[in-house]
């Protein structure tokens, strides 16, 4: 059952609205947990918020696996607001639609506009009461009947009973409520999501919420009728209009030209409304996401600037180390390129955040206040700017705790309640006003349109610019290499798919060929290793391994599959079926490739562009491949790509296969999928080269217990020796998660000073976020490296790369030191 349009002109759309009579009955908890638990069930779940609000709509991005959207009558217009419905649940099985604050709370003075009662009227939605019965028995009865007859035109068709305490007191509940209960959810602090100063932690924020969530999508599966609550949703009438058409709202471009809009993205900057970029897409933009807190540079050809809200105060420290990429934005804010900033991207924008330094692009600093600025207004600009014509209104809202000094600029952005805010000029557009351009889509025109006459931003230099053929360059001078000599040229080799970069670290060269962690083993790690020689003299076993694997990521031990490193996970999912069209994502570790070969299969291969910086695009995959290997963060590339993408990869009958062998380099691991049960997803760890035990084939691999079966089964009998064991053991406990982490943020800060020199000498990188950086640095460099002592990985095994990348592995400033001097000397001694 999907989104359809019956032969009348209507659609039909299953829904349900889920809603609460006032804030805290557990209602955001409820609706995440209906969202997930009917896609797990197989139904394709588009999850939808009442409100302005950014956070909820990550939490059910991450239920559903698709975008979370807004339903706003005040940010939007009511006219919009059901086409906006249809549009982002096109495709969907059933809406999910969460309200906000109690079923007729609307904005104040408003007699219920905006309110979660007002969409469900404009929606015709039928709504599903969560009520909090932890401290009533038969007075939710009458909570309930008030709810259901306050408005004729609002549908109560359900109730789930949340916080439930005794059997008997659910019993007195049940008989005291006149409309259908469709489930009884018992009291469980672990389901709900902690706050701070804003309200609730962002999803993209809690490395656990993966795994949380799929607690509460078992957890709500158990507790609600789920049939009874789709049976529901069906009942919802058609609706006749016109789903919301962002290529409608916006001019498409005379010239083919797509410029790039850099969007912010990251921990920090997870505020932003869906449409903005579907706007801007349709617009003839390309956008392309970076991350503030770990890029060292904008994207290439950046020709405008989006940097939406987010918490920059709460990763102040973060930012502020990230001085490059400061550096670039505020040259290309001073060069003209055309920026929006809402709430937190002004905040980013200003000299310093308390007392943390910031871009400085902005003549004013901000600091932290007790007062919390909370408002639904309509703002009027100012004067003409890249936005906006003086005297226009637009409708927004306001949700921060801080302030700026000053207040405005020489030409505010808006003036609200008789108050000047925010600066404004004809190339920048910054403000404590979040606007939905689904509302005001002359807005994204009139950026679209500022960006496309833009020239775009040189960058320092622009990631991943065309670096000159055979070129490395001195932060002095621009001097071209040589023609490269046959002997400095990579040898050709008879199987690429095999080359390890373990060959090319002879003895006596500088290693940064290898991606082993440049410091010593922790002494648990030692004594492990040395125990373990006392059980050679029996027969391996696995299984206090997995069931300290299964107690590190929140899983199953039935969940969890023990192997003799990454490799032996590869060949096990080549030989697991019959594959019809296996695909794997590259440029990437070239392993699962070459098994796949091994077992017979024909290999798809799906390349990463360079033009969109190596990122993951979901849609390349061929919808008939029955298997998808992609590596998070990607070897050799270093690009992690975000879950919620690598989610969209998966499909009935389709299992999708995550490489995370070097995801215990990211700080916090973010991305990763292990705590997510799927049924078609597995996630492969190895332990080798983060704990510099290479010589240990150690590795696991996590998955749906029917699948992690069938695995098992073609393992070959004790492969996973007693050291592996417990090694894995080891490497799995607490102990070993606060120091992985502690190592994560030691390699970042060894990959910063890499990155800083190659780009001081105008070496093209990719941006990495992990313990390796892939650079181009010409053909000949390479070899002419190994002459001068050093190895580097050859890139040009990788498929879709070529013989002038090299992989260069982090290490300590010493050894970092030393690579930039051979660098610098190649001008004038590789001739």
């Amino acid at each position: 059952m999907v989104t359809s349009r019956p032969p009348s002109g209507t659609t039909r759309l299953p829904r349900f609205v889920v809603a609460a009579p006032s804030t805290g009955q557990g209602k955001t908890t409820v609706a995440t947990g209906l969202m997930a638990a009917l896609s797990r069930a197989g139904h394709e779940v588009s999850g939808h918020k009442v409100g302005p609000d950014y956070i909820d709509p990550g939490y059910h991005a991450l239920a559903s696996g698709r975008p979370g959207r807004n339903l706003d009558p005040h940010l939007v217009g009511e006219e919009r607001v059901t086409p906006l419905l249809l549009h982002g649940a096109a495709g969907a099985d059933v809406a999910v639609v969460e309200g906000v604050m109690g079923l007729f709370d609307g904005r104040m003075g408003g007699e219920g506009f905006s309110s979660t009662a007002h969409v469900a009227r404009l929606t015709r939605t039928p709504v599903v009461l969560v009520v909090d019965i932890s401290r009533s028995s038969r007075s939710i009865g009458a909570v309930v009947h008030g709810m259901s007859t306050f408005d004729p035109h609002v549908t109560v068709a359900g109730v789930i009973l949340n916080k439930a305490g005794s059997p008997r007191q659910v019993a007195e509940v049940r008989s005291s409520v006149r409309v259908p209960v469709l489930g009884t959810i018992g009291r469980d602090d672990a389901f709900s999501a902690p706050s701070r100063h804003l309200g609730l932690v962002p999803a993209a924020e809690r490395d656990e919420a993966a795994h949380a969530l799929d607690r509460l999508a078992e957890h709500v599966a158990e507790s609600v009728d789920l049939e009874a609550l789709m049976e529901l949703a069906a009942s919802a009438p058609d609706l006749d209009e016109t789903p919301w058409d962002p290529a409608a709202e916006v001019r498409a471009p005379v010239s083919q030209a797509r410029p790039v809009v850099a969007m912010a993205g990251g921990r920090a900057f997870t505020f932003r409304y869906t449409e903005t970029e579907e706007l801007l897409r349709a617009a003839g933009c390309d956008v392309v996401a970076f991350d503030p807190l770990t890029d060292a540079h904008l994207p290439e050809g950046t020709s405008g600037l989006y940097l939406g809200g987010g918490f920059p105060e709460v990763h102040a420290e973060t930012l502020t180390a990230n001085a490059s990429l400061r550096e670039d934005l505020r040259a290309a804010v001073a060069g003209g390129v055309p920026t929006v900033a809402e709430c937190a991207g002004l905040l980013y924008l200003c000299d310093a955040v308390d007392d943390s330094p910031m871009v400085g692009a902005l003549s004013a600093t901000a600091e932290m206040t007790p007062r919390l600025t909370l408002r639904y207004p309509r703002a009027t600009a100012t004067a003409d700017s890249l936005l906006t014509r003086v005297g226009e209104e637009v409708t927004g809202h306001e949700f921060h705790r801080t302030r700026t000094d000053p207040p405005a600029g020489d030409v505010a952005a808006w003036t609200i309640d008789d108050q000047a805010t925010g600066f404004a000029s004809e190339t920048v557009h910054a403000s404590y006003l979040h606007t939905h351009w689904a509302g005001h889509p002359h807005l994204a025109q009139r950026f679209a349109d500022a960006v496309h006459a833009a020239h775009p931003h040189a960058g320092r230099p622009a990631t991943l610019a065309p670096a000159p053929p055979h070129a490395v360059t001195t932060a002095a001078a621009e001097q071209p290499l040589p023609a490269p000599r046959p002997d400095t040229l990579p040898d050709p080799l008879p199987d690429p798919l095999r080359h390890h970069g373990d060959a090319e670290a002879e003895p006596g060269l500088l290693d940064l060929a290898v991606n082993v962690y440049a410091g010593p083993r922790p002494p648990w790690l030692d004594a492990a290793l040395h125990e373990s020689l006392e059980l050679v003299d029996r027969y391996p076993s696995p299984t206090a391994a997995e069931a300290a694997v299964a107690q590190r990521h929140g899983r199953a031990p039935e969940d969890v599959l023990a192997t003799a490193g990454a490799a032996e996970a590869f060949t096990l999912v080549a030989r697991l079926r019959p594959w019809r069209r296996p695909v794997v994502v590259h440029p990437q570790f070239t392993e699962p490739h070459a098994a796949l070969e091994q077992a017979g299969h024909a290999v798809t291969t799906v390349l990463c562009t360079r033009a969109s910086g190596f990122a993951l695009d979901p849609a390349a995959v061929p919808e008939d491949a029955d298997l998808v290997v992609v590596g998070n963060p990607t070897n050799p590339t270093g690009v992690l790509h975000p879950a919620e993408v690598v989610w969209q990869l998966l499909r009935p009958g389709r299992l999708v296969v995550v490489d995370e062998a070097f995801m215990d380099t990211v700080p916090g691991e973010g991305a990763s999928l292990t705590g997510t049960t799927h049924p078609g997803l597995v996630v492969l760890r190895s332990l080798t080269k983060h704990w510099a035990i290479p010589g240990v084939r150690a590795g696991y691999l996590l998955g749906a217990p029917d699948v992690v079966a069938a695995l098992r089964a073609t393992q070959t009998p004790w492969s996973v020796s007693s050291t592996a064991a417990a090694v894995t053991t080891a490497c799995t406990s607490p102990a070993a998660a606060e120091e992985s982490e502690r190592r994560a943020r030691t390699i970042t800060g060894w990959r910063t000073a890499l990155e800083k020199g190659l780009a001081d000498r105008g070496i093209t990188h990719v941006p990495s976020s992990t313990s390796f950086v892939l650079a181009e640095v010409g053909e000949s460099v390479h070899g002419a490296l190994r002459a001068a002592g050093i190895a580097v990985r050859r890139a040009d095994t990788f498929p879709g790369l070529g013989p002038s990348w090299v992989r260069i592995a982090v290490r300590p400033e010493p050894a970092t030191t030393q690579l930039l001097a051979a660098l610098d000397a190649l001008p004038h001694g590789a001739s």
